[in-house]
């Protein structure tokens, strides 16, 4: 199997699935994806919490270890690192490391807002310094937040955080065909983009599409439309059976054990 790094490098771009749960890690490996991600929003959202702040932190250890246990990459979404200090950061993706977790994405923005640029590159220095094989995908978050929301502001970031260490770009909001072109043209790395209906997966140059939260809101309408086609006498749609679930999770529960 290619290594996490080989896939953001092949014929096409690398498209991560991102869940939420256990279930969701299953589905996406049976489906095929070599690489699995975690998405904050949807770990968050099912424990009944808003994404950011930190709220994600425990359960997102929690759910790295176990699917370290499938035959697929996975990657962390850890918000900021959960900590305003570089060690504490570095110090929690070694503990991921050590479940066996391929990747983290680190974004550089708090409570909404887009931190010191410089303070968010101390952190990736010292988690490539702490865990240098992990795959650190920098996440710059100037058009998702809509603050100094231009391409030459977020090449800008990009390329302090590329001198630090990072393996890879993370622009989500980024959907203009120009913007994106330009992004891709002026940093080296990897460039990572949120999937975005106006968008095929192949083109304009970047190596890695990610799914984000997107899977768990569509689950959430599809129990939505699954029970309210009960209640209004529809067809209801198709689903996989009980039984194939059910061996999944045995087989995953055995992995567990061994």
């Amino acid at each position: 199997m290619a290594t996490f790094r080989e896939l953001h490098h092949g014929a096409a771009p690398l498209l991560l699935p991102n869940a939420w749960d256990v279930g969701s890690a299953l589905a996406f490996a049976t489906a095929g994806f070599p690489a699995i991600g975690t998405t904050s929003f949807g770990i968050a959202a099912s424990a009944g919490l808003p994404d950011g702040g930190g709220s994600s932190k425990a359960a997102t250890s929690a759910l790295a270890a176990q699917l370290c246990r499938l035959p697929v990459h996975i990657t962390a979404d850890i918000e900021d690192g959960y900590s305003d200090d570089p060690a504490e950061v570095a110090e929690f993706v070694a503990q991921l490391a050590a479940h066996g977790v391929a990747g983290v994405n680190l974004e550089d923005s708090t409570a909404g807002h887009l931190v010191d640029p410089a303070a968010f590159a101390e952190k990736v220095a010292a988690v490539k310094q702490r865990s240098p094989a992990v795959f650190i995908n920098a996440r710059v978050d100037n058009i998702w937040f809509g603050e100094e929301a231009t391409v030459d502001a977020v090449l800008l970031r990009a390329g302090l955080y590329a001198d630090a260490g990072a393996d890879g770009i993370f622009v989500p909001g980024l959907a203009v065909p120009e913007d994106i072109r330009a992004v891709t043209a002026g940093i080296a790395l990897p460039v990572n983009v949120l999937a975005h209906p106006s968008l095929t997966v192949a083109e304009l140059g970047v190596r890695r599409v990610s799914s984000g939260s997107l899977p768990y809101r569509a689950a959430v309408d599809a129990a939505v439309n699954v029970a309210s086609a009960l209640r209004d006498g529809k067809k209801l749609p198709p689903a996989t059976p009980y039984w194939e679930m059910q061996s999944r999770l045995v087989s995953f529960s055995q992995r567990l054990t061994d």
